[in-house]
This record gives C-alpha cells, sequence and structure tokens, in this order.
C-alpha cells in the first residue's frame, strides 16, 4: 500500500530526525510529518540560532578587552540587524541539509501538520489542499514544544523566544521575564549587543534546579556588567505599541522599554493531535510514557520535549535513535538519564553533570557528602577590563568517594563539562582526578588539582 508505513514520525526535530533516519537504516519504510520546516526548535530557533547570537554578544567584551592585549579597535560597532540576518541564513542552510539528509536515507517527508484518526491513522493537513490520509504499524510523536506566554493584558505585544530571531534590529532596551535557562542566556545576549536589559524574576534567585552558590555566581556578575535584575517581581500588564511599550508590575512599578521578552518556560505541542480521539494519555499536554518511550497504546511512542522534563536536544536524539534500535534494529538498549550534562549559555557560563550541593545533600545527607571547591579568576582575565570569576566544584559522596556531582561557571564551563561527563557516568572517583596529570595552564585542570583538606 503505497500510503502505508512500518513507522510514521509526527515532528522533523533533532529527536524525530534521529529516529526516522535510524529507523530507515534498518530497512524500515519511514515517513515523517512536519508542520514547520524541517529542523524543529534546535535548528530552526533553538540552540543554534541561539549560540550563534551568544558568539556575536561577546564581541562586545573582545573590543572592550582589546586594549590590554594591545588591540586598538576604537571604530569598531556591532551591528545586530546584520547579525540577525546572517543567523538566518545559517538556520535556512541547516534547514535544506536536514531535508536533503532525510531524502538520502530514504525517508518521505510530508509537509502538514497531523492529527490522529485512530490509531494506526494519521490526517496531514496542509493550508489550501487537500487533506491526506497515510497508516503506520508504529506512530512516533516527536514535536516538541512551544513558548510559555504569560496571560496578562497585552501579552500580545510580547516576544517569545521564537520572535527574537525573525527581527530585523533589535531596540535600545528591552525588559526579559523569567529566570531560567533561556532567559538568562537571552539577557547576557542582549547586554553583549548594546542593549539596556531588565530581568524581572519571579523568585528571589536566578536558574531554580541548578547550584545555588554557582548561580548566585552568576547574578553577581550580570549585576556588575550592567543587567538590572528585579526580583520577586511579576508582570501584571503591557501596554503601548512595539517600540514604545509600558509595563506595569504587581507592585504597580511602572517600566518603559522598547521590547518584552517572556522566557517563561515551554509547554509540550499536542492540542493539535486529537490524542483524545484515540485515547493516548497525557497530563498538563504531556504525553505520559514508559522507559521504551511507549504510551499506553503498544503501537504509539513519544520523545523528547513533548514526553519527558528533560528539554535537551540530545536527550531527544539518543531515545530517537533507541527507540529506533530496539523497534526495528532488535537491539536490547535503554535510554541512561542518570548523569545529563547541562550548560547555560550566559556570561559567564554554567554547566553542570550530576548532582548539584542542594541536591546532593537532600538525595545522601549533609553529612554523608564531601564538597571541594575552587575560586579564582582566569589567566585569560589577567589583562582583560572586564573580568569573569570561575568557580568549580566537585561533590563526593563520602562513603564511596565517587563523583556524584561537577558544577562550575566560567570560561568554557560547557567545553569542560562535557569531558567530566564521561567521567561521572564510569564512576569516577575523587581519588582518579587527584592522579589524572594537570594540563598547565588551563582553566580545566583545576578540577584535578583541588586539594582534599
Amino acid at each position: 500500500m503505497q500510503n502505508y508505513f512500518d513507522l510514521i514520525v509526527i515532528g522533523a526535530g533533532s529527536g524525530g530526525l534521529a529516529a526516522a533516519k535510524r529507523a530507515a537504516s534498518y530497512g524500515a519504510r519511514v515517513a515523517v510529518i512536519e508542520g514547520d520546516r524541517v529542523g524543529g526548535t534546535c535548528v530552526i530557533r533553538g540552540c543554534i540560532p541561539k549560540k550563534l547570537l551568544v558568539y556575536g554578544s561577546q564581541y562586545k567584551d573582545y573590543i572592550e578587552n582589546s586594549l590590554g592585549y594591545g588591540v586598538y579597535l576604537e571604530n569598531a560597532r556591532i551591528d545586530s540587524g546584520l547579525l540577525l540576518e546572517n543567523v538566518r541564513k545559517q538556520v535556512d542552510r541547516l534547514n535544506l541539509l536536514h531535508v536533503g539528509l532525510l531524502q538520502k536515507a530514504g525517508v518521505e517527508l510530508f509537509s502538514g501538520w497531523a492529527s490522529f484518526i485512530d490509531a494506526n491513522s494519521i490526517l496531514i493537513t496542509q493550508k489550501e489542499k487537500e487533506p491526506k490520509k497515510i497508516f503506520g504499524n508504529k506512530i512516533l510523536i516527536s514535536v516538541g514544544g512551544e513558548a510559555k506566554r504569560l496571560p496578562i493584558s497585552g501579552s500580545e505585544l510580547a516576544w517569545v523566544s521564537d520572535d527574537v530571531f525573525l527581527q530585523t534590529e533589535l531596540p535600545e532596551s528591552i525588559v526579559v521575564v523569567g529566570a531560567g535557562f533561556i532567559a538568562c542566556e537571552m539577557s547576557c545576549i542582549f547586554h553583549g549587543l548594546g542593549i539596556k536589559v531588565t530581568q524581572l524574576v519571579r523568585a528571589t534567585n536566578l536558574l531554580n534546579g541548578f547550584d545555588k552558590e554557582i548561580s548566585k555566581v552568576l547574578e553577581d556578575n550580570m549585576k556588575e556588567r550592567g543587567i538590572k535584575l528585579l526580583f520577586s517581581k511579576t508582570l501584571s500588564e503591557i501596554k503601548g505599541q512595539p517600540g514604545y511599550l509600558s509595563l506595569v508590575t504587581n507592585q504597580s512599578d511602572f517600566i518603559s522599554c522598547g521590547a518584552v521578552l517572556f522566557a517563561i518556560g515551554r509547554i509540550p505541542r499536542t492540542t493539535s493531535l486529537n490524542l483524545d480521539a484515540v485515547g493516548v494519555k497525557y497530563q498538563n499536554n504531556r504525553i505520559i510514557v514508559n522507559h521504551l518511550q511507549m504510551t499506553n497504546l503498544q503501537n504509539v511512542f513519544a520523545i523528547g520535549d513533548v514526553s519527558n522534563n528533560f528539554n535537551l536536544t540530545p536527550v531527544a536524539i539518543d531515545e530517537g535513535r533507541k527507540f529506533s534500535d530496539r523497534v526495528f534494529g532488535g537491539i536490547d538498549v535503554n535510554v541512561d538519564y542518570q548523569f545529563i550534562p547541562k550548560a547555560v549559555f550566559t556570561t559567564p557560563e554554567i554547566a553542570t553533570v550530576g548532582l548539584s550541593e542542594e541536591e546532593a545533600k537532600e538525595q545522601y545527607g549533609k553529612e554523608n557528602i564531601r564538597v571541594y571547591r575552587s575560586s579564582f579568576r582566569s589567566m585569560s582575565q589577567s589583562l582583560a577590563k572586564n573580568k569573569y570569576p570561575c568557580l568549580m566544584k566537585l561533590i563526593t559522596n563520602k562513603n564511596s568517594e565517587k563523583i556524584i556531582g561537577c558544577n562550575m561557571v566560567g570560561e568554557h564551563a560547557s567545553e569542560i563539562i562535557q569531558m567530566a561527563a564521561i567521567s561521572l557516568s564510569m564512576g569516577a572517583k575523587k581519588s582518579d582526578f587527584d592522579k589524572t596529570m594537570a594540563l598547565h595552564p588551563t582553566v580545566a585542570e583545576e578540577f584535578v588539582t583541588m586539594p582534599n583538606n
């Protein structure tokens, strides 16, 4: 049957693409349905364009620090409009690359929005085209999530993260609402691009769930650089027009700005899938799955942001590949969620793998853990005008001496923690770090030279 497939993947994001190509490599006939552009959140409106903006925003520091290294850059300036245009060009290139990789793998791509008819039938709808029905033995849902908006008056005047990458120019001032990954990253990006930044935080600290001591270093540094952090504040109303906005907080503060960014989290994009028609169970829009990514229906699966709390691209990719390995390759493999490295691409960066100090105390008890610290400024900051701190922490289980947490704020944190993640996943002890020869002079050497007292 022409419209019958071994696997139908709903959503062409990182997880869906990984699953589709892996399944096709085992000889499965695979279809992918995507209503937007191929690449998903990470490639089109998330990790990749965001990281390119991070790189662009860092040039402000290079310019300001250049004289310390004998480099004169008196007339240098940052054109954020040109940066955004170049980012979009790179995203376009990656979109076409992923379309080509699907074709090369023999995967059939359907453009349109998917909804369930029954457990094996999917309806594809596309504007101004006749709906199409296709059938699949297995269905994999990998539609990802979408940015939340605050339910307040004037909410439509605010941006969400997707909107940032569509701008042709950026305003002189912006208010960022939120305290998580995206909020802190975008505040640092905007500041680096020369924009006046105010960040509204509902809680009393940044980055809930990260090591508090590490987060405090970032908070202090953001304040020192000129980012205005307002804690215990929520937004009540937005008035005005784009470029000329007036904000009211829960404490009747009035703030004028050129733009507002909601960075308050994301929710799974499940409302249009017609899940109720087939009885797929979900809670708060999140599809419920078991350790095999299987829903309550034996032939329907879900991976990535739509099904779990690990809203991270590598997790979705690993889930997708291992799903196809099991279902189509006959390989008995499962995803290991124990040591998932995380990074926040602020300035300075934060990265972590394993437990924070707070999590370790809660899980093992304060008396059963040992914390090692190293706080310093790196050599690269010695001639710089803008000096950023480094704080590195190792957390061990006293009884086994195994390292259960590795946390860092400072330059190259993400690159360093990626390698540390290998050690933790192999069960490394503090003594293993101690007997590892240091590479000098580097930031990373501090992890293997921390004293034992």
